[in-house]
């Protein structure tokens, strides 16, 4: 075969002509000639362009352009036409999804998430990487993207439970963030019983048009059998956790102990006393540490163990290890990075035995200032393993416990003393430096023999933890410093401080509090820690806390250093613990190729019989190498937290299935515009108050003040409020547990809002636009009243809000109250009514004109209970009051003539001497037009609170009045009645309740 020559303008024809047998144009002069279009280019058209007429040269073009499109150079359109990836508006990124079905593009570079819509999220699974074009479009002030092209499918199987319903069978991922259900065709189950937790693969991804397809491949059991929800989190999240064969044959090679061979080379530290202090139920120990008091400071000993030692570059090991990239540690049970004889064994710093190790030794000045440091190779023997308990009651407690353990651990007290004076030393210059110190709280769940939540205990942080913690960012400190000294490209770990967006909120919710943060536009992590100051003696500084910690960014693996905001430092990174983390790991390869390399340098130490060791066998990585691993690093360590939360939510909800109704008191950790999620004081158990089960209001979300806000009551419920909730919902499916307000012990109300004045009969008077009423005693669930507020919701009749409303008192009264009543007379005060017309659908004939229902026998009317409108007495005098369109300025007038109707009207009614069942006749017939009523018998004549005389005037009255007018100016001309001396009971009301409490009532907002 005959070779054919590039065309002359090919700049890179030599070299792809030496390249190939059958040449074809390169990859720049690809770009260049796409440039030059002045549109996309099919692989059809491109022959065309370069004149390539031979099989060969056609596909191996087309191959060239699959490959630049896969490399990210090139992307192509629906039409197959191509175009340059970098002169279009598309990024790269790796797809977030959401339990309600939209998503987020997670850009590598660390930019500004993208939205994705409910639509283009069916097409990916969480996971996957795409291209995303940006659309213009804003939601919720993220930008809004449209996905190009799928990149990469990362999802290959999954687990979740599967369903036969009606023969339709699928599985429906145990993944929250994927919201397909994986369709099974019949034969493809696997044997798998209706929901049973499966693991299926998938055969089809998903595409904008259809659902993802797959089969079963493992049935892993019944959804409730013990143990499940960690199979479950392993499964969803795709954490690595069976051993491939490579590796364990690896790990079975190395001993059990470490050979004295290995043992030579290094610098001996085995007569100092180096200590391990862990937690009760540690099994891998990565650090020892060593203090001594040297003249004008301390000289600090960091003991890490020496994972690369014993795992080589590339070998099957370190990729599992980079595959997992960090050990998952789940309540009672640890999926780890490497096989449990390295990391519980070999590498472990267990007590009494020698033990490879990589040390960074620290001179520290009397200011806590590090002056000097070294990393060496050495070996070293742990002279006691301490626990985070023992050594707290160690040094600060003063009884026979702490007595006792002085006397167990005596050869090993001076050193502790030492490091406990050193911890207080580096606290002061940790506060000068202006670290942020957020002091959160963990928990610990603590099992029965049943694996069962038996109780969730905090985890109280003593000195002991703070010390060890010290030390530990000492020698994070030195290694980033190395690395960034002697130009390797390595692992920082990156936290940047707040976005302008977040700042902004944080600070708008601070000045609700009278609070403030300092530092302009770029708060340091100084002004950060000032206002932790300030706010450390308050009741609700733990929530302040909480808002300050979500304002801040989430740290992330980068090769760039951007220096670490929270902690105040310059460069950071991880190097003490490689035997559960694999950034540790990469960092301290960096710093052994120096250490064995040959490079003069006075911050190691060689020992002289080592010999050199090529940097390409020990830290053989690019720039771009470090980029993927820092990308990888930081996604697996969110997939770990994830897998975690899972996990926890899944116990919790189990401990609180049995708990269905009972009461709790908490406090509210988190507010969103669907609701308030509230943390059980005791249990450090959340759950949802949904936004739709909150009394009295419709509310509004504010959230940079973090709270929801009454429309029309103006109550507030914001962070940090006390409040009283009742169980009424587990879901073990979706992690889900929704509580009710029970009662609430702390209602804030914002400055703004105008508290009501109490009347003189225990009511609240209205004092702005908000319309208030002095009657009704409407109670609680549970026979408890809450505050001396009465206020008034819209009935939900759908021609309320600035529509015809059928009548003009179409509104339902509720009483509030904080204390329950004692036995209650009678009301005399005047009500308003439903109109009639919404128990039109009642069974009763005599719906159409219920009447009131009496109080009589010290009878309680429930809350929200409608009152009905009595018969009217027909008045001397009538007045009819005509509504016009946009009468919002006759208002005053409207509420005038109204006053003066009830004047003439009360006289008369008074002088009425005739028996009621005379009267009623002609108002019946009155009445006729407007609807047909049934008259009913009158017992005898008893107040009821539809009889308050016209002629009282109380505040609340003429408020009501007026609230009337404003609604029947946007009526039809209506008549205006006095209230009749006497009320019939009629059937009817029984039929209106009946009506009202099938169908909710809708929460509309106050018109002002």
């Amino acid at each position: 075969m005959t070779k054919r020559k590039t065309p002359p303008r090919d700049a890179f024809a030599a070299r792809e002509a030496e390249k190939y047998e059958n040449p074809i144009p390169s990859r720049e002069y690809i770009l260049d000639l796409l440039d030059s279009a002045d549109q996309p280019v099919t692989h059809e058209q491109m022959c065309v362009m370069l004149k390539l007429t031979g099989e060969d040269q056609i596909e191996a073009l087309r191959r060239r352009l699959i490959a630049m499109a896969r490399d990210g150079q090139l992307i192509s359109n629906r039409r197959d036409a191509y175009v340059r990836l970098d002169k279009i508006d598309v990024v790269r990124g790796r797809v977030q999804g959401h339990r309600d079905g939209y998503g987020f593009v997670i850009l590598a570079d660390g930019g500004e998430d993208i939205y994705l819509h409910n639509r283009q999220m069916r097409k990916v699974f969480d996971g996957d990487e795409v291209l995303v074009r940006l659309s213009g479009e804003q939601y919720r002030g993220k930008e809004e993207g449209a996905i190009v092209d799928v990149l990469i499918r990362n999802t290959t199987q999954l687990a979740g439970r599967f369903f036969n319903e009606e023969g339709v069978q699928f599985v429906r991922p145990e993944n929250p963030r994927i919201t397909h259900d994986i369709m099974i065709p019949f034969g493809a189950y696997g044997g798998a019983k209706h929901g049973q937790i499966v693991v299926a693969e998938i055969t089809q991804q998903p595409d904008k048009n259809r659902l993802p397809t797959g089969r079963v491949i493992q049935v892993l059991g019944d959804h409730m059998a013990p143990g499940m929800e960690i199979e479950l989190a392993i499964q969803a999240h795709g954490i690595p956790s069976v051993w491939p064969s490579d590796a364990l044959a690896e790990a079975a090679v190395l001993s059990h102990e470490v050979l004295e061979k290995d043992k030579l080379h290094r610098v001996d530290v085995r007569h100092l006393p180096f200590v391990t202090i862990d937690g009760e139920d540690a099994r891998d120990f990565d650090d020892a540490v060593l203090c001594e008091r040297r003249k004008g400071g301390w000289r600090l000993y960091v003991a890490i163990a020496d994972v690369s030692h014993y795992v080589p570059v590339e070998s099957a090991l370190d990729i599992e290890a980079r595959a997992r990239g960090n050990s998952v540690y789940f309540p009672d049970y640890v999926v780890p990075m490497l096989p449990e004889a390295i990391s519980n064994g070999l590498c472990s710093l267990n007590p009494h035995v020698d033990r490879l190790c990589m040390v960074c030794e620290m001179n520290i000045s009397d200011s806590g200032r590090i002056t000097g440091y070294q990393f060496y190779e050495g070996v070293m023997h742990s002279h006691a393993r301490l626990t985070y308990t023992k050594v707290g009651e160690i040094l600060t407690g003063e009884g026979e416990l702490s007595q006792s353990l002085r006397e167990e651990y005596k050869a090993v007290i001076p050193q502790l003393e030492l490091l406990h004076k050193l911890y207080q030393c580096l606290r002061v210059a940790r506060d000068e430096r202006g670290a942020i110190d957020f002091e959160t709280v963990e928990t610990r769940i603590q099992f029965n023999e049943e694996r069962k939540i038996e109780r969730i205990v905090p985890i109280k942080r003593n000195d002991a933890h703070k010390l060890i913690e010290e030390c530990m960012l000492c020698a994070n400190v030195c290694a980033a410093t190395f690395i960034d000294k002697h130009n390797l490209i390595g692992l920082f770990r990156v936290h940047e401080g707040p976005t302008e967006t977040k700042l902004t909120n944080l600070r708008a919710y601070l000045s609700e509090l009278g609070l403030g943060l300092a530092g302009g536009d770029k708060p340091t992590p100084g002004d950060y820690q000032q206002l932790l100051q300030m706010i450390q003696d308050r009741s609700d500084g733990h929530l302040i806390q909480t808002v300050m910690l979500r304002s801040l960014r989430q740290a992330m693996y980068q090769v760039e250093n951007h220096g670490h905001f929270g902690l105040g430092y310059e460069a950071y990174t991880h190097f003490t613990s490689p035997i559960r983390r694999y950034p540790d790991l990469l960092v301290h390869r960096a710093i052994r190729s120096v250490v064995r390399g040959t490079e003069p340098t006075t911050h190691v130490r060689r020992v002289d019989t080592a010999k050199a060791i090529p940097k390409k066998f020990i830290y053989p990585y690019t720039a771009s190498d470090m980029v993927v691993f820092g990308e990888q690093c930081s996604r697996t360590e969110r997939r770990a937290d994830e897998a975690t939360r899972d996990v926890v939510s899944w116990l919790k909800c189990e401990y609180l299935r049995d708990q269905v109704g009972a009461v709790y008191a908490g406090h509210v950790s988190s507010v969103t515009s669907f609701g308030l999620f509230v943390e059980l004081n005791d249990l450090y158990v959340e759950g949802l108050i949904h936004i739709t089960s909150l009394p009295h209001d419709y509310y509004r979300f504010e959230p940079a003040q973090h709270r929801l806000m009454g429309e029309r009551t103006r109550k507030v419920f914001g962070l940090g409020d006390e409040l009283v909730v009742r169980v009424v919902r587990v879901d073990l499916d979706n992690r889900k547990i929704d509580f009710e307000l029970e009662s609430a012990d702390a209602i804030r109300r914002p400055k703004s809002a105008v508290k009501p004045k109490a009347s003189k009969r225990g009511g609240a008077q209205s004092s702005g636009k908000n319309v208030t009423s002095k009657q009704g005693s409407g109670k609680k669930s549970g026979g408890e009243r809450s505050n001396p507020a009465t206020t008034i919701k819209s009935s939900g009749n759908p021609n309320s809000g600035g529509k015809k409303l059928s009548s003009p008192s179409a509104l339902v009264v509720k009483r509030v109250d904080s204390k329950k009543p004692a036995a209650q007379k009678p009301s005399t005060k005047t009500a308003t009514a439903k109109p009639a017309a919404n128990a039109k659908n009642s069974k009763s004939p005599s719906a159409k004109n219920p009447a009131a229902k009496s109080n009589a026998g010290g009878k309680k009317t429930t809350a929200a209970q409608p009152l009905a409108k009595a018969p009217a007495v027909k008045p001397p005098v009538v007045k009819t009051v005509v509504a016009k369109k946009s009468v919002v300025k006759k208002v005053a007038d409207a509420a005038a003539s109204v006053m003066a109707t009830l004047k003439k009207a009360a006289a008369p009614a008074k002088k009425a001497t005739p028996p009621a069942k005379k009267e009623v006749a002609p108002a019946k017939k009155e009445a006729a037009p407007a609807q047909k009523a049934v008259a009913t018998k009158a017992p005898a004549a008893k107040k009821t609170s539809a009889q308050k005389p016209a002629s009282a005037k109380s505040k609340g009255e003429v408020d009501h009045g007026r609230k009337n007018a404003k609604t029947a100016s946007k009526a039809t001309p209506a008549t205006v009645q006095s209230p009749a001396p006497k009320a019939t009971k009629s059937a009817a009301v029984t039929g209106a309740k009946k009506t009202n409490d099938k169908r909710p009532v809708a929460k509309t907002k106050a018109k002002d």
